[in-house]
């Protein structure tokens, strides 16, 4: 499964949910609530084998990540050698990327553009450049947009929509220095996922 480049409304209908997090898309979403194509509508008039249902359960969180086969499969794997609930750590694991807590703490509007701005080098981790998006954040890291970033036009209009946005309890924002800290792993009822993550886990242990 190769990272997606087209429409994030259309992947979103396809899978059911709101794959960017975003009001525009969700007004997509209410106002089309079926998959696109012209057979859209008609689509669920079957009852999809068991296969299917973690295969799309699977795909609906790879695709919410905005991740392809071999990442989201190799991430699986380490969640599953860790000691606790498979399925929690393996969404830990999910959440501490980079490119993820930008998006979380309102530096970019979706996680596609928070991929961009830290592959772009606009970002800090403790006082550092960081340029991987895949990049494990640690309890107690500080992520902060560069100094010469902050002037940017998008920038601007995120960090203004974010105090609108509700903070991620497991974080903490200095929005003032844009910047934000990484405070604690999020527990599971912490993430309002529409995913039920154990069907991926079967899915990998078929």
């Amino acid at each position: 499964m190769g990272r997606y480049r087209g429409s994030i409304v259309k992947q979103s209908r396809r899978e059911g949910i709101n794959l960017a997090e975003t009001e525009k898309v969700q007004k997509y979403l209410d106002k089309r609530p079926y998959a696109p194509g012209q057979h859209g509508q008609r689509r669920g008039r079957g009852r999809p084998s068991d296969y299917s249902v973690r295969l799309r359960e699977k795909q609906k969180l790879a695709r919410l990540y905005g991740m392809n086969e071999r990442q989201f499969r190799n991430l699986f794997e380490e969640a599953a050698s860790i000691p606790g609930v498979t399925g929690t750590v393996f969404l830990q694991l999910l959440e501490r990327r980079l490119d993820n807590v930008v998006f979380r703490m309102g530096f970019a509007s979706t996680r596609r553009q928070a991929r961009q701005f830290v592959g772009h080098a606009h970002i800090l981790v403790n006082g550092k450049t960081v340029d991987i998006p895949s990049y494990r954040v640690k309890i107690g890291d500080v992520i902060s947009i560069t100094e010469k970033s902050r002037s940017m036009g998008f920038v601007q209009e995120n960090a203004e929509a974010s105090k609108r946005r509700r903070v991620s309890p497991w974080l903490e924002m200095n929005p003032e220095n844009f910047s934000g800290s990484f405070v604690r792993l999020p527990a599971r009822e912490d993430l309002a996922l529409p995913i039920n993550e154990n069907f991926i886990i079967e899915y990998y242990s078929r």
